[in-house]
Parts: C-alpha cells; sequence; structure tokens
C-alpha cells in the first residue's frame, strides 16, 4: 500500500483514540455511506439487496440481515472485484506453501472455522489491512512502558504465537505476512503449533524463550499450569490473549504464573481488530471502523445494556468483501463509558464457549486437550464443520453430527489419531448422527466437558 496512505489511517487511527463521541459518529457515518455506495455500484449481489435506495440516506437498520451461509453460496456476487471467484481462492488455500502470499498479487485472504456450521472465506484489501495493522499496533496497551522507552522498534522482541499454524486462519497469515514484510524481523516472530503434545510444546518454548507469547486464553491456562509445575522455564515479559473469552479469574491465573501482565483483545476472521483492553482491563470497540448491533431473537435491536441473542457486524474498512449487518453469532453487551475516559464504549463478550477436554495419560499424568485443537483437527483431517464432541467419561466420547455416518468415522479416525499423539489412553469415540445444542451465542458448542 501507499505509504503515505497507510500513514494517514494509522494518524487517524491515533487520534480517534481519544476523539470525542462526535467526532467518532462523524467518521462512522461518512464511512458507512463510503461503504454502502461501493457495495451498491460493485456487488451484485447488494444492488439486489439495496435496490435503489440511496446510500446516504439508508438506515441501518432498514438493511436485511446477512449470514455467513447465505453469502458464501452467493459468493462470486457478493465480492466487488470480479476477478476473485471462489474457486480460485478455494485453490489458494488448499495450498499451505501460499500462506501469507498475497492473492493476485493484492489481497490477504483467510480462511474461519465453522463454528456456526459453515466455514467462511475472507478477502481483505490494502485499506483493510491498513486499518487492521493500525489498530492492532496503535490501540493495544503499552504494558511496560519503560521497557518501550528503551526498545521503541521491539528490536529484542522475540514473538511466539501458539495456535494453528497449518492452515489460512487469520492469525497464522498475519504471523507469515509479517514475516514476509520484514525479513529482519523474521527470525523473531515464530508461530508454534497446538497440536503437538504439551511437552514438545513446553520444550519448544523453552527453546525460543519468546518475550511475547500469543495465543489462546484456554492455552494460556494451560501454559500457566505447565509454567507452575515447574515443568515451563520460558518467562514471557507479556502474554497477548484472543479468539476465545477471558475470565477474571482466568487472567490473574495467567499472570499469577508467569509473573508478567496479560492483554486480551477481541476479533474475530470478519474484522480482525474489533476491540482492545484498555489500563482498567475493559474490550474497547474500535467504532471508527467497526458497527456492533447486539439484537434479540426477532431481530430488533438489545435493550441498552443488555446482551441480545446475537450480534450484527459491519466492517467499515473492507469494500472488496462488504461485510453488512453481518450475524457473528457472539452475544456481546455495550456500555457508553469506561473510568479510563475513553470515548469509545467497551464491549463484554460472550463468544466461544467450547470446554477444554481431560483425560488420563501414562502413569498419573493428565492429558489436557484445547477446545481450538480438537476443531482443527476434525475441521482440516476430517472435514467435518457441524459437530458436537461430548465427553461423556473418563475415556468416552460421543461424537454427532448431522452430515452423516460416513463424515462421522473420518472424524473418528482423525480424532483417535490425535489423541494417541497427545498420550490419551484407551479413549473410546461413539458417533451418532444428530444435530448438536446451540449455545447461548448462537454458536454451536461443540466441544463439551463431561460436569462430574
Amino acid at each position: 500500500m501507499d505509504a503515505w496512505a497507510a500513514g494517514a489511517i494509522g494518524v487517524d487511527v491515533m487520534v480517534a483514540a481519544s476523539a470525542t463521541a462526535r467526532a467518532l459518529d462523524e467518521r462512522r457515518s461518512a464511512r458507512l455511506a463510503a461503504l454502502l455506495q461501493t457495495a451498491l455500484m460493485r456487488s451484485p449481489l447488494y444492488r439486489e439487496w439495496l435496490g435503489a435506495r440511496d446510500p446516504q440516506r439508508i438506515a441501518l437498520a432498514d438493511l436485511p440481515i446477512a449470514s455467513k451461509a447465505a453469502l458464501m453460496a452467493r459468493f462470486d456476487e457478493w465480492v466487488t472485484d470480479p476477478e476473485i471467484t471462489l474457486q480460485a481462492l478455494r485453490r489458494h488455500t488448499a495450498d499451505p506453501a501460499l500462506i501469507g502470499e498475497p492473492f493476485l498479487g493484492r489481497y490477504i485472504v483467510w480462511e474461519s472455522s465453522g463454528s456456526s456450521g459453515q466455514p467462511g472465506l475472507f478477502v481483505q484489501d490494502e485499506n483493510a489491512m491498513a486499518v487492521y495493522d493500525a489498530l492492532e499496533a496503535l490501540r493495544r496497551p503499552v504494558l511496560q512502558p519503560f521497557a518501550r522507552m528503551l526498545d521503541p522498534w521491539g528490536w529484542t522482541e522475540r514473538l511466539a504465537f501458539v495456535g494453528a499454524t497449518g492452515g489460512h486462519f487469520a492469525s497464522t497469515v498475519t504471523i507469515e505476512r509479517l514475516r514476509r514484510m520484514n525479513a529482519s524481523a523474521a527470525s523473531r516472530l515464530t508461530a508454534v503449533s497446538f497440536l503437538q503434545p504439551m511437552a514438545s510444546l513446553v520444550s519448544q518454548l523453552d527453546a525460543l524463550d519468546p518475550t511475547v507469547i500469543a495465543t489462546y486464553p484456554s492455552l494460556a491456562v494451560l501454559l500457566a499450569h505447565e509454567r507452575a509445575a515447574g515443568r515451563l522455564h520460558a518467562a514471557p515479559r507479556e502474554i497477548w490473549t484472543g479468539g476465545e473469552m477471558l475470565s477474571a479469574e482466568a487472567a490473574a491465573h495467567v499472570e499469577q504464573a508467569f509473573g508478567c501482565p496479560v492483554v486480551n483483545s477481541y476479533g474475530a476472521s470478519e474484522f480482525l481488530a474489533l476491540a482492545s483492553s484498555c489500563p482498567h482491563g475493559e474490550l474497547h470497540l474500535n467504532t471508527d471502523w467497526v458497527i456492533l448491533e447486539s439484537i434479540d431473537a426477532h431481530g430488533r435491536a438489545a435493550a441498552p445494556g443488555a446482551a441480545g441473542a446475537t450480534t450484527l457486524l459491519t466492517n467499515l474498512a473492507n469494500h472488496v468483501q462488504p461485510i453488512i449487518r453481518y450475524d457473528l453469532g457472539d452475544r456481546v453487551k455495550l456500555v457508553p463509558r469506561c473510568d479510563c475516559g475513553s470515548h469509545l464504549p467497551v464491549v463484554q463478550v460472550q463468544g466461544r464457549c467450547d470446554d477444554t477436554l481431560h483425560f488420563a495419560g501414562a502413569g498419573r499424568r493428565h492429558v489436557d486437550i484445547v477446545p481450538l485443537a480438537i476443531t482443527t483437527v476434525l475441521e482440516d483431517d476430517a472435514g467435518l464443520f457441524d459437530f458436537q464432541l461430548r465427553q461423556d467419561g473418563p475415556r468416552d466420547l460421543v461424537l454427532s453430527s448431522a452430515s452423516g455416518l460416513p463424515m462421522l468415522r473420518r472424524g473418528q479416525r482423525a480424532l483417535a489419531r490425535f489423541l494417541a499423539a497427545q498420550g490419551a489412553r484407551g479413549v473410546q469415540i461413539q458417533c451418532s448422527v444428530e444435530d448438536g445444542h446451540r449455545a447461548a451465542s448462537g454458536k454451536l458448542k461443540r466441544i463439551v466437558a463431561r460436569t462430574h
């Protein structure tokens, strides 16, 4: 992207962080009108949905709610660049060697999980990536101001991202993209697979000795257990979490085990940097670039300060793949002000609610499996997206789905191989052709631990 344009976005992000509510409203209104104008002129699907309405006068609440399934079914009509096709994108994301590589030389692409029963593909243009980069860099709190003063460019930092590394997922693509953009920093940015046994993961982190660990809250908790037990020796200066709910109790546990601060964020494949923590620990929604509408089960706006049945997202940065009133599936509650003084509203998120599973290993050793590792295995190795895995006993699992018995058998074999590699002994997996139960967020609760 043109350096001046990227710089202008960065400056605007900095200024808007302390802007008045009125200034934020003005930015949001202008960007919404521009997005609707692009969608009307260049997206056949949105041209059909918007009709002859004036983008300057459209009330957002009057527009239709868009689901991932409906948009993916008409993907080639959804995007605003006719050179982008679903078939070509699927070829691109099928090749691990292309992770972080621009599609058509100008677009960044990642895929989402199927937590709502439907995987998605998301294309970001240069403007959207510049917005995400600026929000991530400039609105993340500085946890150690003195250290940052001594090293403002982060030359001494070593970041390890612990998560799914084999697919075109947003976090993995972001790490690889940064490595490609800055060769001098490539050796200090490492993606570590969470699909390996815990002992191997601990050994790799100790060898890397990262100053920053970025991961999911559930995995941060497991790493904190390893640290408290004396098996993990890596001593990061900061822990960054995102992608799941982080409770105050979990954050305190991780901070105590590692002796360093934890900062949480809220993002999605549909908008990478929805909210960032403030010094008070609250998540502030980036309302200058995104709109979240909390609605009830009938599609009406939820009462102020109350969590609705689901949340609609409008991405004001991405014009190549318009995301307007998109059913995100999370339940959120918006709180107008925070004691930190920011006019960016606080968002309280009830997002993914899957459970960590616990099994017996060799001797008295326990094997803990985070939910995102299980979903990654079932999605990537078996192509199973709409499922539920329930733990009925110490070694008893039930894998259910409406996808049919042949697909379930593939998932059963993939999961059995993975659990054995993790050291979980004697686990029995039954298959059941049935629908799972949706969580309060509207997403399928896919991993359910036993309660006794």
